[in-house]
């Protein structure tokens, strides 16, 4: 999108305002980071909300023009060993910054010497990144045929079928038709979910659909069965009014859902706080920490199933599923639930999330709410269960496993002991008018297969309209609260540089600019994400009075890099100090007491 490595290159966040953001994950199975650099990396925060998803994320290698075409006769037209090289690198490439394969994208005409070559290139890339990387994909894009000729064919043909059976995919060019499709099935064998038919949501050339049409496209993909490679979604942002881009990306993809199908939650702890990455202040667990537009990919939480949905009946019910910025519990946005509750629906069910989770014995759940303006509307989470042939849920049989059945889990009211921290502010009115309900559900047998928030209006009421804010949902195993919470270790402090006040008028008493890392152990897969804080001169682990560290930026992985951060110059034999505190944020979301965190503390001098 506009050429890539905007903001989304700043890999500790940035603050921009009203940038991109991309939430629809559940529908899409591969994100492709594209630009016309040689070797395209994605960014890491585009990287890491997409496994957050489950969602596989390639990079490109992509040749152009002349410069490409010498690109590639020197790698391809002579001995294997060179490009098996290039190879080794990309997989080095893709192992280091952990993301899942490449997009292969040849656009200039090839030698017969290299064109011979693309395909145990193809072939020896693909073993490879398989070996390092299991899951990994290597796909080809529709560009060069087998002759060495750059000739888009729009189809997988005779021409250019040698590629596609070297490598995981093959991405077709845009301007096909019908008869393109049908073409396609006797080319693609078995293989058909192999075949990426291309889309270019920008509509440039002799298409289907595109932009708000591109469901047309589709339509008549699916009716034959092959995968779909839309291009540049980010139409909806380049190319429509940046102010209603919320309302324009949900569009576009409401058109699209019935021929999307989700991808489910398949492991616990679940917890969201529907964060987009992005907002114009930052909240924790409901208190403000800054204020000011902020970005940062990273942080995105997993996103739920959005839509507008019509209600059953006569009546003019409805409801709708969106982000918004105007309010959070934790990050920079929460859920919006917005409709209307006809006289003739006592309840509406709205489907979040699709699980597919074997149930341990007991779960916790949580769910932190606001209703907005004047209702009567009452708020609860539902769990389905099915494709069990015994599920118990408590002491209530389910036993159509084929349809399955839905519950009403039981309000937990005296959380034992141990759950205490995690429980705290079950059942509490919190601040900015939040509200937390827990739940218990003891199971046997069972699988977690559907995640509901159900809204019910009085027995006997009219109409009842209704703004259900959701700041929070958890589904937790209650043997993981039963075990303690690991510790911030070792954190130390590296590749340190100091530059002096930018003004005489500082003196030497003035301020220093400090840059620095900071690295620490901790085990990943219990953070949801890691907070360092900082304050100069001596403290203690629980400092008196309502003193605060000062916040410095979110983490996700066991370090952080600290930019020109001010401090006080040191004078004349004095020592400066300088302390980072690194607080966990454990996955249940409850908060971690200031003497659990991790510390280390910087001494400095001026040199004699």
């Amino acid at each position: 999108m506009m050429g890539g490595y905007l903001e989304d290159k700043f890999i500790q966040g940035s603050a921009a305002q009203s940038p991109y953001s991309f939430y629809h994950w559940q529908y899409i199975d591969l994100f492709v980071y594209f630009s016309h650099h040689t070797v395209t990396i994605p960014p890491v925060g585009w990287t890491n909300a997409a496994h957050r998803h489950g969602v596989c994320v390639l990079g490109t290698f992509i040749t152009e023009w002349n410069d490409g075409a010498k690109l590639c006769e020197a790698f391809l037209a002579g001995d294997p060993s060179s490009y098996r090289a290039v190879a080794d690198q990309l997989v080095q490439i893709a192992q280091f910054f952990r993301f899942d394969g490449w997009l292969i994208n040849v656009e200039n005409p090839l030698s017969v010497a290299a064109v011979q070559n693309v395909p145990a290139f193809l072939r020896y890339l693909t073993a490879e990144l398989h070996q390092r990387i299991p899951e990994g994909l290597v796909l080809w894009y529709d560009s060069v045929v087998q002759s060495g000729q750059l000739k888009w064919q729009d189809e997988l043909n005779e021409h250019n079928r040698i590629f596609f059976e070297a490598c995981d995919g093959f991405f077709t060019n845009y301007n096909w038709r019908e008869e393109h499709l049908a073409r396609m099935l006797g080319q693609a064998g078995e293989r058909l979910v192999d075949v990426y038919v291309g889309v270019d949501v920008f509509a440039r050339g002799n298409v289907v659909g595109g932009g708000f049409d591109t469901d047309k496209s589709l339509e008549l993909i699916r009716k034959h069965g092959f995968s779909v490679a839309l291009f540049a979604p980010g139409w909806v942002y380049e190319c429509l009014e940046k102010s209603s881009f919320f309302q324009n990306q949900d569009r576009f993809w409401n058109l699209l859902e019935r021929y999307l199908p989700t991808h489910s939650i398949c492991s616990l702890p679940f917890v969201t706080s529907f964060c987009l990455g992005m907002g114009t202040r930052r909240v924790c667990y409901g208190q403000e920490q800054a204020v000011g537009p902020w970005y940062h990919l990273s942080a995105q939480e997993t996103q739920p199933l959005f839509g507008e949905h019509k209600l059953p009946g006569d009546g003019w019910g409805w409801v709708k599923v969106h982000c918004c910025l105007a309010d959070s519990w934790h990050g920079g946005s929460s859920l919006l639930l917005q409709g209307v509750i006809p006289p003739e629906v006592g309840s509406v069910a709205v489907r979040l999330f699709s699980l597919q989770i074997p149930a341990p014995h007991k779960i916790f759940l949580s769910l932190v709410y606001k209703l907005e303006g004047s209702t009567d509307v009452t708020v609860a989470l539902e769990v389905s269960m099915g494709d069990a042939d015994s599920c118990h849920v408590g002491s209530i049989s389910v036993l159509n496993a084929e349809t399955g059945s839905r519950h009403r889990p039981r309000p937990l009211r005296v959380p034992p002991t141990r759950l205490a921290r995690w429980a705290s502010r079950c059942g509490q009115q919190l601040s900015g008018g939040w509200i937390q309900r827990c739940y218990e559900v003891s199971l046997r047998g069972c699988l977690l297969r559907d995640l509901f928030v159900n809204l019910s209006r009085p027995p006997g009421s009219q109409e009842e309209s209704f703004m259900c804010r959701l700041g929070e949902i958890q589904v937790v195993d209650a043997e993981t609260l039963l075990a303690p919470l690991p510790q911030v270790q070792s954190v130390t402090i590296s590749q340190v540089r100091w530059q002096p006040p930018t003004s005489e008028v500082e003196g030497p008493q003035g301020r220093l600019r400090l840059s620095c890392t900071l690295h620490w152990s901790y085990l990943l897969l219990q953070a949801r994400c890691f907070r360092v804080h900082c304050w100069e001169g001596a403290r203690g682990r629980e400092p008196p009075g309502p003193e605060k560290p000062t916040f410095l930026g979110l983490a996700f992985v066991n370090q952080y890099r600290v930019v020109d951060l001010a401090v006080k110059a040191a004078g004349p034999g004095q020592e400066g100090r300088v302390e980072f505190l690194v607080e966990p944020v454990p996955r249940e979301g409850f908060q971690v007491s200031q003497a659990e965190w991790g510390r280390a503390a910087l001494v400095y001098s001026v040199p004699l």
